[in-house]
């Protein structure tokens, strides 16, 4: 099971707050309906992407716009989290899944589970680098030492990217070092 996603809010070069939607929203929106808004930036940590919410109206109506809608019920098996996809196959590929035993859809998740017990770090520190990456590219691009830090992430050097990163602003500086975490924390080695 996937953890819940979690958000990093920035006014400018300060941290504003950070954790899932429904406790990063209500401070946010205090934050919007005071005015506070012209450089808030709120990132998506798991991917380092920016997103942006729907910030009018009362709390309630923020937060019934983000949140997750309740899944619907449909094709598929809801009761056991399968779910019923569309996946477009060349014919051969469908030939061959319709020779295996179970049928198509036990050889695809078994395929599937067979590449993630594969090398689950190894994704794990992709993604890792690709949302620090990502965010850095939004707060820092226009830092010191900017691109020599971009190099140290992709590179796995830990300690030349704290080294360039040690005069940012502190509170990018230690989202950088948390983002990175996953990706430093086990094998050594390029990140790519």
């Amino acid at each position: 099971m996937e953890e819940e996603p979690t958000y990093t809010a920035f006014v400018g070069e300060t941290l504003l707050t950070s954790g899932p939607l429904q406790a990063l929203l209500p401070r946010v929106k205090a934050d919007y309906d005071q005015g506070e808004t012209a450089a808030l930036l709120i990132f998506e940590d798991q991917s380092g992407r920016q997103v942006d919410f729907d910030l009018r109206g009362t709390l309630g109506e923020v937060l019934t716009r983000a949140l997750p809608a309740t899944p619907r019920i449909g094709p598929g098996r809801p009761k056991l989290g399968v779910i019923s996809r569309e996946v477009s196959l060349l014919p051969r590929h469908w030939e061959w899944l319709e020779r295996q035993p179970n049928g198509a859809s036990a050889a695809l998740r078994r395929l599937v589970e067979e590449a993630r017990k594969r090398e689950p770090g190894k994704q794990r520190r992709l993604r890792a680098v690709d949302a620090a990456s990502r965010f850095m590219s939004a707060m820092a691009g226009n830092l010191p030492y900017y691109e020599e830090a971009t190099r140290a992430l992709y590179t796995a050097n830990r300690p030349r990217l704290e080294e360039l990163i040690l005069d940012w602003p502190p509170d990018i500086r230690m989202h950088v070092q948390r983002l990175v975490e996953v990706a430093f924390q086990q094998e050594a080695g390029p990140a790519l």
